[in-house]
């Protein structure tokens, strides 16, 4: 499937960081043509209010995906999260089990955070780890060229491609009247 506008795919997945004292849970959504994060949260517990706390802020923050992709993990195929898939008019796709570059973009990200941030800090707290994954963050989507997106910056990509969309809707909506 060729993805040539924003919104088109989002995809989300969980990862698990190392903090003093154990593991937490971060959970992120990501724009496939952007490859701009738009919506994360981090919890000491791995459920289904963890995804549907960053769907419901990426879903109030920006227009819906076409086509919303996960892995198969039960949080994902939960009531609660396909319902609001469905309610929202937005299409499912899962993962092929064991097929992890079905949902490269996300992973790409998880590599590129932990690469370039998580493994190279000790985090004592999740405070602290929050602190560092929002400056990580803003960083990765307002700061960061990418090689991938002609050496833009993922927001200024999305930001863009939302304005492309709204110019292309408008003119759709002239030929109709």
């Amino acid at each position: 499937m060729e993805i040539n506008r924003v919104n088109q795919v989002w995809s989300t997945d969980i990862t698990y960081v190392k903090v003093e004292g154990g593991f937490v849970y971060l959970a992120a959504i990501i724009d496939w043509y952007s490859k701009a994060v738009l919506s994360y949260r981090i919890s000491n517990t791995i459920d289904t209010e963890l995804v549907m706390d960053v769907l419901n802020v990426a879903l109030s923050k920006y227009p819906k995906p076409d086509i919303f992709n996960t892995d198969q993990g039960s949080q994902y195929t939960s009531e609660a999260h396909t319902q609001m898939l469905k309610q929202n008019g937005i299409t499912i796709s899962m993962d092929g089990k064991g097929r992890v570059t079905d949902n490269i973009v996300i992973e790409r990200f998880w590599r590129s955070a932990k690469c370039e941030r998580i493994y190279l800090n000790e985090y004592k707290s999740i405070k602290e780890l929050k602190e560092d994954m929002h400056d990580y963050i803003d960083f990765y989507n307002y700061r960061r060229f990418h090689q991938t997106l002609d050496y833009k910056k993922p927001m200024n990509v999305y930001l863009e491609g939302l304005k492309s969309n709204n110019e292309f809707y408008k003119e759709s909506e002239e030929h109709v009247s």
